[in-house]
């Protein structure tokens, strides 16, 4: 069963622009250590920023929140699979809240895709709950 979905529009340029602005300020605000060091590997580094932060707003919005009742951007980290397929890591108040909404005997999982396309950086979340077996 769906509990959760979240997307999210994000204007690389203006990433870009906030991260001449702001430098480690607004880096470390906002994203966690591994998304830091992905960010910063990569050859668009404000694309991978832009998706990143598009991901995090997508998520606050499927846990039916938005950003507000304490949740922190960190809360919400991206990593990647091996595969390179991104996944959704909640800490903190964005997984007690996805704990209070996944029904008893279900466990949720998140599902998230990227995609960029300059000047634009979008993400989707999903929240599923599957039955426990």
């Amino acid at each position: 069963m769906i509990l959760g979905v979240g997307t999210d529009l994000a204007n690389i340029e203006r990433i870009a622009g906030t991260l001449e602005r702001f430098g480690d300020r607004f880096r470390t605000r906002v994203f966690t250590d591994t998304e830091i060091a992905k960010a910063e590997a990569r050859a668009d580094t404000p694309g991978t920023y832009a998706k990143r932060w598009a991901a995090k707003e997508a998520c606050s919005k499927a846990l039916g929140t938005g950003l507000r009742m304490g949740i922190s951007w960190k809360d919400m980290a991206v990593t990647n699979l091996p595969t390179g397929q991104p996944v959704m890591a909640l800490t903190g108040w964005a997984a007690e809240r996805l704990k209070a909404m996944t029904p008893p005997g279900h466990e949720a999982v998140v599902h998230v895709t990227l995609t960029d396309d300059h000047p634009w950086a979008q993400a989707f979340v999903v929240i599923e709950a599957r039955a426990l077996p």
